[in-house]
C-alpha cells in the first residue's frame, strides 16, 4: 500500500538517512530515483541492492522524478537543491546542524530560524516538512512496527503546509511509526540536537512530553 499521490521518491542525497529510507519505500513498493553530490555510479551498490525499484540519477533526475522529495544532504549543501523542480512538491528535510561540519550559521546561533525553516527559504514554490532527522538511521529499518502495536515508536514532524504533513505522516505510518505533529517549520527545533526527544526511542505520548520539555 502507497500513500495516495506518491508512486516515486526521490532522494537528494544518500548516505546513511537517505539509504535507509530508501530501503523502507521499496519495501513499501514505492519506486526511487537517488542521487548525491559525486554522481550515479557511486550509487551502483546501493541500486543493485534495493533491485529494479531504484534507479540513479543526477540531482536534478532526483528532484523532477519524485512525486515527494526526500533532501537529505549536509545543511551546508542546501545551496545545491534545486528549486524549479520541486515547485509544487513536499519536501522532506531530514537535517541537523553541526557547526564542525557546516561552518557557523549565523541564524541558527541566534535562532532566529531553523534548519528547516531555511530549505523552505531556499524552496519558495515546495512544501517542506521535517522529519526523520532524529533517530538514528540504522534504527529506521529495525523499530518500526504494525500500527497499533503497544509502545510503538514515534516520530515527530512540523511543517505549515497541513496536506504536505499529512503526506508525510502517512508515510512515517507505512514505515512502522506513530507520528507526532509539533507545529509549523519553526517549531521544528524542538526535536534538533541537544533536545530532549534527539535520538532517543519514545512513544508518542514521551515525545509530546519531550517536545513541551525542550528549551531554545
Amino acid at each position: 500500500m502507497t500513500v495516495a499521490g506518491v508512486s516515486t521518491i526521490g532522494f537528494i542525497g544518500a548516505g546513511n538517512i537517505g539509504g535507509q529510507l530508501a530501503r523502507l519505500a521499496v519495501a513499501q513498493g514505492y519506486s526511487v530515483v537517488l542521487s548525491n553530490s559525486r554522481g550515479p555510479e557511486s550509487l551502483t551498490g546501493l541500486v543493485a541492492e534495493l533491485g529494479g525499484s531504484a534507479r540513479a540519477g543526477s540531482v536534478e533526475d532526483a528532484a523532477e522524478a519524485g512525486d515527494l522529495v526526500v533532501v537529505t544532504i549536509p545543511l551546508h549543501a542546501i545551496d545545491a537543491v534545486p528549486a524549479e523542480p520541486l515547485a509544487g512538491k513536499t519536501v522532506i528535510d531530514t537535517n541537523n546542524y553541526y557547526p564542525q561540519r557546516d561552518g557557523v550559521i549565523d541564524e541558527l546561533e541566534e535562532k532566529t530560524t531553523t534548519t528547516a525553516e531555511l530549505l523552505q527559504s531556499r524552496l519558495p514554490g515546495a512544501s517542506v516538512v521535517k522529519a526523520f532527522n532524529h533517530i538514528g538511521a540504522a534504527d529506521l529499518t529495525t523499530d518500526g512496527s504494525p500500527a497499533g502495536t503497544a509502545g510503538r515508536r514515534a516520530l515527530v514532524l512540523a511543517g505549515d503546509d497541513d496536506s504536505a504533513k499529512a503526506t508525510v505522516a502517512a508515510l512515517t505510518d507505512e514505515f512502522g511509526f506513530d507520528v507526532v505533529d509539533a507545529g509549523p517549520l519553526a517549531e521544528g527545533w524542538r526535536i534538533e540536537r541537544d533536545t530532549p526527544g534527539y535520538g532517543v526511542p519514545l512513544d508518542a505520548v514521551g515525545f509530546r512530553s519531550a517536545l513541551a520539555a525542550a528549551q531554545r
